[in-house]
Order: C-alpha cells, then structure tokens, then sequence
C-alpha cells in the first residue's frame, strides 16, 4: 500500500511542471546502510521530487557497504556513491582508481558495536579472539576497528558482515559474537533489550569535526556528465534544506527507514545536526591520513600536489 503521503509528493512533483531529464541528466548513485539518515539524501530528494525539479533522473542502488559502494563507482556501474570512509577513498586514489571525492557525507562518529544482551562481553577489552563485524572491504567500519583494537591492545578476528540487518541475523544466531550497526539501525532492539551496546567509534579520540564519510564520483561521470553532476549539487544540497526545515521530511524518512517517528525523531536529535551533513564541510585531514598510514591503507600521506588533485572537484 502506497503511504497517502508518497501520493501527496508524486502529484506535487507533477504539477510542478518539472523538466524532463535528458540521456546525460541520468545519474546512478550506489549507497550503502540503507535506511540511514546520513546517506537519504538521494532516496529522499528523489522521493519528494528535487532532483526532477533541477531536470535529473537518478536510480539509487543500496549497497552492503562503503567497499561495495566504492567497487560500483570505480567500475562505472554507478556515477556517485554515498557514505565512503575518507581514508579508504585516499587509498584507493594512491592505487589510481578513477575517482574522487565531491563533497561531505557526514561529520563525527556514529558507529557503534553491540552483543546479544545475554552475551559475557561487556567491552571491547573482553573481545579478545572474539569475532567482530564491519560491513565489507576497506569500509569506514573497518578502519575503525583496527583503530579501536590498537587503542586498546585487544586482538580481535575482525569479519566483513554485510550490511546491518545481516549482521544482525548472524549475532542472534551465535554465527558471529558482536554486531556493528549504526543510527537508526538497533535502537528498537536496544529498546526492547535484545541487543546491548558495548563499542562506539566515538571513543577514538579527536573525530568530532573529522569528516568520516565522504560523496565520491566516478572520474569519467565528472569528466563526462559536468551539467548533471552541477544539478546533482544543487539538489543534494536543496534535499539537506529540506531534511532539516521541513515537518514532512522526518515522516518521510520515519516511512522509509521503517524506524517508528520518535526514534527517527531521537537519531537525528542526537547524532545528526545539520552541520555534519553539509557537503562543503571537510575537516581532520591530516589526522585520516596518518591514522591511514599507520594501519597501512596509504604507502605514504599525501603530497600536497596529490591533495590538491584528489578534492579538486569537493564541494566548495
């Protein structure tokens, strides 16, 4: 059954009167975490009809994962993707693959890891030979929790899981001992006790003004399709207006994430203020390249010729 709310929006978007995109004004945008506040702005602005108001035709492809996200844009199979951990883009650039980062994602920390309220592990300290997820390939997850295990000294068989509702199957059914997850994912399990938080990103220090994920483009889209990649900045960045002006927007995203309107409500509220969100906001360079280099994702930092060219194309 279609919302009542989702009919209000395609006949709006109808009357507007809305340009109709041309072959070079289609764009495909692969995102991971579906359900995500942070990486809804494509579902979202396409929901409520902006992207067809600047004359774009997009096709958002959800992914397991910032690694899946990353091999669909290197490969061209998507234009865009959504949600990519800043370091695992440098080291995929050093590598020469054919993207680049357009724009901020999200800002500051906001995974988190859990086990089944009954389970004996009360801390990472305890998760020692212990099993632990993060969705798949270089993901921001993974950088994570090789930072995390450093931190704190604790050997941890570190498993790509998918995404988090896979995740979540195999932790309830004893086939991997913590679960990664991240807002607004696991707050009805938390909710109901089924799931007990042991971990947080946040505990590694200095990440609060770090941009964590980031938009990336494909080098040939940005070469290729320049018109639709300057309407696809003009109407993300109308969609993050939206999100955080409009009282329809959180019912938008409540009906799309699944998540029941207070917890949509709670999530925003306490991870996401609208400064994180922005695209032009990038910060902790310096810090992902060392922490980067360290855990052997980057050969080397950066040069400064080589930073110049990587956000050649960020959002100013």
């Amino acid at each position: 059954m279609i919302h009542p709310f989702a009919i209000l929006v395609m006949l709006a978007a109808l009357a507007s009167g809305a340009p109709l995109a041309s072959a070079e004004d289609k764009l495909v945008i692969a995102a991971g975490a579906q359900g995500n506040w942070q990486t809804s702005p494509p579902y979202l602005g396409k929901f409520v009809g902006i992207f067809a108001r600047h004359g774009l035709d997009v096709d958002v492809l959800w992914t397991q994962g910032g690694g899946e996200t990353m091999q669909a844009v290197a490969s061209g199979s998507a234009d865009i993707g959504v949600g990519l951990g800043l370091g695992a883009v440098m080291s995929a650039y050093q590598k020469g693959a054919p993207l680049r980062p357009i724009g901020n994602t999200s800002t500051g920390p906001d995974l988190y890891w859990y086990v089944p309220t009954n389970s004996p592990i009360k801390s990472l300290k305890d998760a020692g030979g212990k099993t632990i997820a993060y969705a798949t390939g270089a993901s921001s997850g993974f950088v994570a929790l090789q930072a995390l295990g450093k931190m704190y000294g604790v050997d941890m068989k570190l498993t790509p899981t998918g995404g988090p509702a896979a995740t979540l199957t195999q932790v309830m059914s004893g086939q991997i001992d913590i679960g990664w997850a991240n807002p607004p994912f696991g707050f009805e399990q938390r909710k109901k006790e089924l799931i007990r938080v042991i971990a947080r990103e946040a505990e590694l220090p200095g990440l609060d003004n770090q941009t964590s994920r980031v938009l990336i483009a494909n080098l040939g889209a940005i070469n290729n399709k320049a018109k639709a990649m300057e309407k696809f900045r003009v109407a993300y960045a109308e969609t993050i207006d939206w999100m955080y002006a409009s009282p329809q927007a959180m019912q938008a995203y409540s009906d799309f994430s699944g998540v029941p309107l207070d917890i949509a409500i709670q999530v925003v509220d306490e991870f996401w203020p609208k400064k994180a969100v922005l695209m032009t906001t990038l910060g902790g360079v310096d810090a992902v390249m060392r922490d980067s280099v360290e855990m052997k994702l980057l050969n080397a930092p950066l040069t400064k010729t080589q930073l110049d060219e990587f956000f050649a194309h960020y959002q100013k």
